[in-house]
């Protein structure tokens, strides 16, 4: 993986953490925490989407929804995590 890779998956991370950061209220984990939990999210939504069968399509803004559809799946686990 080469520098511009690693800086693309920090970008993408980044906005997806805070997309999902402002979908799901009360958790804001700074700018390492929201790309931290954006690039878990894509782990989870790389692993969880094509298993449901769903395509968000290609290219950057795909990535981004994706991995913020998997940040917002894993910032509600933390909550509920939390709560009990």
């Amino acid at each position: 993986m080469g520098l511009d890779s690693l800086i693309v998956i920090l970008i993408i991370g980044a906005a997806a953490g805070w997309l999902a950061g402002q979908i799901v209220k009360g958790y804001g984990y700074g700018l390492i925490g929201n790309i931290a939990i954006g690039i878990v999210g894509a782990f989870i939504a790389g692993f969880l989407l094509p298993r449901l069968g769903v395509s968000l399509g290609g290219g950057i803004i795909g990535a981004i929804i994706s991995a913020t559809v998997g940040a917002v799946i894993l910032l509600l686990l933390i909550r509920l995590v939390k709560r009990a």
